[in-house]
């Protein structure tokens, strides 16, 4: 009964406010989530994740203990599914952020990406930007892959600790040093010997997602693997 009547009411509410395709604006379909059937199919998709030694991966490089790396897909700054990021981050969609990850997730399983992977860590927001936003956009993705894939998501050993400016208009240079030392582990112990999964919104240099992994060098035999959902192909 109460199924049948919140069924009703979302009807009735998307009757009024119809739901959007996030990336086109057409109204979405009966079994359609965040974004449309046809924009979903036109999603460029990088297929990094069943390429060894592809592009994402050879950023971190010499950088961190990699195991594997990938993005889910391509953006740049004219392109329409730049959309799907400037809502989860500036709109208020965490929602998004919770189906795209559960998108990426479904399909990444077909290969052996979350393979003896132990824990799923978001690359965190300082507090104070946290509170600006609500939520934290990495960790709504995280989310979203755990569900799919049922490994645990830890977003409170990994705390950043310093605030910085944004790094949209910054250079390669600008954006490591913006981002130099600003992560703290909190319970390293924990981690000892684990495959880590971290994962971030966006990729362009590697600089914020390499600091945060910097906190885990001290971490007797840990191992490292980066999901993002986009990746800058400028």
């Amino acid at each position: 009964m109460e199924n049948t009547l919140k069924a009703w009411l979302l009807s009735f509410l998307h009757l009024f406010f119809p739901r959007q395709c996030v990336v086109c604006g057409t109204p979405l379909q009966e079994g359609e989530e965040a974004i449309c059937l046809r924009c979903n199919m036109d999603l460029p998709r990088t297929d990094y994740h069943l390429c060894a030694d592809n592009p994402v991966e050879r950023m971190f490089w010499g950088k961190i203990p990699l195991e594997r790396a990938t993005s889910y897909f391509f953006y740049h700054k004219g392109s329409d599914f730049r959309r799907i990021l400037h809502q989860l981050k500036y709109g208020g969609r965490k929602d998004l952020g919770e189906t795209m990850g559960r998108f990426m997730a479904a399909e990444l399983t077909v290969s052996e990406f979350f393979c003896d992977v132990d824990v799923i860590v978001p690359v965190p927001l300082h507090p104070r930007k946290q509170r600006m936003r609500g939520y934290n956009q990495s960790e709504c993705v995280a989310k979203g892959v755990a569900a799919v894939t049922g490994i645990p998501l830890d977003a409170a050993s990994v705390v950043r600790k310093k605030h910085t400016e944004t790094q949209t208009s910054k250079s390669a240079y600008e954006r490591w040093k913006n981002v130099n030392g600003i992560f703290h582990l909190r319970y390293p112990e924990r981690f000892v010997g684990k495959h880590i999964l971290l994962v971030d919104d966006v990729l362009t240099t590697g600089a914020t997602i390499t600091t945060c992994a910097d906190v885990f060098r001290d971490v007797e035999g840990v191992r490292i693997s980066v999901l993002t959902l986009a990746v800058a192909n400028f």
